[in-house]
């Protein structure tokens, strides 16, 4: 596409001093219990360039980026957590508020979209470094294909809980092969981390998630326990399957997602299925955005409450309700939170044993 003049000097400049090689690499880049960033000597600065097999490409940083963005919520909110608010540009696609303690941070960056920005829009801000937690975000239909973004030579990134273990070859959300865990979540914490040459605040991080995950998981036995989990859509529900951040939640309490026998990411169940299954409890997506229906939980509970196949439930009669962000039921540093929630509110219900 043309570019306009000042986008087209700032590409210019980017692509003498970035390089993004591409190869035909294995998705997620290795062993999800690894980082998958790899440091050779060199470059400006002590560990660059440092290079990373990611979702099947190969992404090498000559320097710490300073003009990063953030085109997912997730991502952003692994940048600012690591304290780089000061080296973002812009970030896009969000469903849910700002983690919380992270206002004042959130809001030195420019927001350039609620949903996802165009490339020329992110071009404007003269990236070096793109993040992004989901492949499509940086594939057809969404920002850019990263191949646009490398004709530039700026590097992007995708987070491996999108791609490990992941076939996103179909029209859905994907299907896993093997069941996501938050050990991915830190590999990608532990990438960018070292991306923007601060792998101390990533290992930080990691083992704050680490202890909550861990004392949330202790409150409890919940073994005896079924859950579903609902995202979006009244008339055609997004509900959780086996093995994405739903079921990092689920298995981390010992509980049964009552559709943990499929693989699909977030398949789309009919209602009599559902009432069919009758969980002890469901877990609802509490969303901000506007592009499904039934998107925040008050909207989901009215529905629950008057549909005649739902309103019979257990959980509808006794009102078992959980209520979780978009991004706490997506594979990001918020599953945590979906972690301690969920446990909380089977404590309260008296499901604890």
């Amino acid at each position: 596409m043309p570019l306009a003049h000042p986008v087209r000097s700032a590409a210019l400049f980017l692509a003498g001093t970035l390089t993004l090689l591409v190869t035909a690499t294995g998705c997620g880049g290795g062993p999800a219990t690894t980082p998958s960033a790899k440091s050779s000597a060199g470059g400006s600065g002590s560990g660059y360039p440092v290079t990373l097999d990611n979702c099947s490409e190969r992404v090498r940083i000559d320097r710490p980026p300073r003009r990063a963005v953030a085109l997912d919520q997730g991502a952003a909110e692994i940048l600012l957590s690591l304290g780089l608010a000061d080296r973002m540009v812009g970030t896009g696609t969000w469903t849910d508020p700002v983690l919380k303690g992270l206002e004042a941070q959130n809001a030195k960056v420019p927001r350039l979209a609620d949903r996802y920005p165009s490339f020329e829009k992110v071009l404007d801000t003269e990236p070096d470094f793109a993040a992004a937690s989901f492949a499509y975000t940086l594939g057809k239909g969404g920002v850019a294909p990263r191949e646009q973004f490398a004709k530039l030579g700026v590097p992007t990134y995708v987070s491996p809980t999108d791609c490990a273990d992941k076939d996103n070859s179909g029209d859905g959300d994907g299907v896993r092969t093997r069941p996501l865990t938050m050990e991915t979540v830190h590999g990608e914490i532990r990438d960018l981390a070292r991306v923007f040459g601060v792998p101390e605040r990533g290992e930080k991080l990691v083992a704050e998630l680490r202890g909550r995950v861990a004392k949330a998981a202790s409150a409890g036995d919940f073994k005896d326990v079924s859950v579903l989990y609902w995202f979006a859509n009244a008339e055609s529900p997004y509900m959780a399957g086996c093995c994405g951040a739903p079921g990092i939640v689920t298995r981390a309490l010992g509980a049964k997602n009552v559709f943990d026998d499929t693989r699909e990411e977030w398949p789309q169940i009919n209602w009599e299925t559902v009432a069919d299954r009758d969980p002890d409890v469901l877990v609802i997506g509490d969303l901000t955005r506007r592009s499904q229906s039934a998107e925040s939980a008050a909207k989901k509970i009215a529905f629950l409450e008057s549909d005649p196949v739902t309103r019979n439930m257990t959980a509808v009669r006794k009102k078992r309700y959980v209520l979780l962000s978009g991004q706490a039921m997506n594979p990001t540093i918020r599953t945590v939170e979906g972690v301690e929630k969920v446990a909380a509110a089977l404590r309260s219900y008296g499901l604890a044993k």
